[in-house]
């Protein structure tokens, strides 16, 4: 990517702007190949699901990521430029795609604050073809035409444009500046006021497979644990809601923000009406100055409702044989798939407890230094799906979730994030979450069985996720 340093373009004025473009314009001609042009602002204080919220289309791609816990949210909307792919090969062609695309980028602004420049926005459903009932195709890779951004107490917001040989540069320019003068100083009274929750009893509730169909997946993956197909297997329960009003995923999502500030929230739009929302416990990984950052997040019970209550069941969970045996069968499949990249990570000798509002996880956090020139996705594609959705050995899980599962996850337990031109990023795992079409809805909740799993405990585990998400749907 080229950078242009700010002493190149000093001034905020339109006509530098104008400028600026017709410098990528003239790149554009003389390298026979349209430019994306990036231009980065500080601005005041901003909230990028609000922004979000004033320019949501249903028929555009959007992306929202957010961890309020470590003070920062990102929001992009509407493709400049898009790539959706399928088949196994789907990390490595996205991070080409990527390449390909910075290649020919032109970065103008306060390229110093975090999230500037232009950012890929990607989303992954767990298995690498799409099913019949996938509302999303394997694998969206875009940058987005407008992205607002908060991290601590900066803020910026980001336009990208194509410039092609033949852009008409004016109307190009006073978009850009329409843009940047609306998100240098927003009006959040603009926004429409979030409406009153419905009660719960407005929803129907359905089981997408039928009444007991979970146990039954349940006591299949403990048959096949005990033939020795493999130590472990995640199964998902789905469950489909309607009502007569539409749901509005972005409502939704700010209830979910505010309950589990804990948690990853995000938003993905597939650009045909249909959102992908949810609030995500678990990282997949983060890389950012050559430090890469994931975690093991398996075993869970539920909270109690006095402190003496939640200490013991706390106690239950970090002494309990089967939850400690599932999350290390999680840690070993991260060890010895970093360490085919020579990594060598650094892990804690006991896990540690993530306590939710409604559920406590063992968690254990992963750290290791990046070789030069390993991507992000990279070892996205290596790590992917972890044992805490898909199972292990995952070559022989992985086909067995399908078949038992018997219905499609799409972007349930796959892959979200974003990366930067320093292959700087994070990717989460999109669990606890919601399928939002119009007033109807699929929510999905998973659990990793192993052996001396009960069928009916994890049934209950998966009623404490689901309503946690019902709960919060607008």
């Amino acid at each position: 990517m080229k950078i242009i340093p700010p002493e190149r373009h000093p001034s905020r004025d339109f006509e530098a702007l104008e400028l600026f473009l017709k410098g990528c314009r003239e790149q554009a001609r003389k390298d026979n190949h349209p430019k994306l042009a990036s231009i980065s602002l500080g601005v005041k204080h901003i909230d990028p699901l609000a922004v979000l919220e004033s320019i949501f289309e249903p028929g555009e791609l959007h992306f929202y990521l957010e961890q309020p816990s470590n003070e920062y949210a990102v929001a992009g909307a509407e493709a400049i430029v898009v790539k959706t792919i399928s088949g196994p090969k789907r990390f490595e062609e996205a991070r080409i795609f990527a390449e390909e695309t910075l290649a020919h980028s032109i970065a103008v602004g306060d390229l110093s604050l975090p999230f500037s420049g232009p950012h890929f926005y990607c989303a992954f459903t767990f298995f690498d073809e799409a099913g019949k009932e996938s509302y999303f195709p394997p694998a969206t890779v875009f940058v987005p035409r407008w992205q607002v951004s908060r991290k601590g107490g900066s803020y910026a917001a980001v336009a990208n444009v194509l410039v092609e040989a033949d852009s008409e540069l004016e109307s190009l320019a006073r978009k850009i500046w329409a843009a940047h003068g609306k998100f240098s100083s927003f009006e959040y009274k603009s926004v429409e006021k979030s409406s009153d929750a419905p009660a719960r009893d407005d929803f129907e509730v359905t089981e997408a497979q039928g009444e007991g169909s979970f146990m039954k997946a349940v006591q299949t993956g403990l048959s096949r644990i005990a033939e020795g197909r493999y130590e472990k297997i995640v199964l998902a329960r789905a469950v489909d809601i309607s009502r007569e009003t539409p749901l509005h995923p972005l409502q939704s999502l700010n209830r979910l923000r505010e309950v589990y500030p804990g948690c990853y929230s995000f938003s993905v739009g597939n650009g045909r009406n249909q959102s992908f929302i949810g609030a995500s416990p678990e990282r997949l990984l983060r890389v950012e100055n050559n430090n890469l950052q994931t975690e093991a997040l398996a075993g869970t019970v539920g909270r109690g409702k006095t402190a003496r209550e939640d200490a013991r069941l706390a106690r239950s969970l970090l002494e309990s044989t089967k939850d400690l045996h599932e999350h290390r069968v999680v840690i070993d499949s991260i060890i010895r798939r970093l360490n085919t990249f020579g990594i060598e990570p650094r892990i804690p000798e006991k896990p540690r407890l993530l306590q939710l509002s409604n559920v406590q996880h063992l968690r254990s956090p992963i750290e290791a230094e990046v070789p030069e020139g390993i991507h992000l996705l990279n070892i996205l594609a290596e790590l992917f799906p972890t044992p805490a959705v898909g199972g292990s050995p995952r070559e022989k899980a992985i086909p067995d979730i399908a078949e038992i599962e018997k219905f499609d996850r799409g972007l349930y337990a796959g892959a979200l994030g974003w990366f930067n031109h320093r292959a700087e990023g994070e990717m989460v795992v999109a669990i606890r979450s919601a399928l939002i079409d119009g007033p109807r809805a699929r929510l999905y909740a998973g659990n990793g069985i192993v052996r001396g799993s009960d069928p009916s405990k994890e049934h209950q585990e998966t009623n404490l996720k689901l309503k946690a998400l019902l709960a919060n749907l607008r």
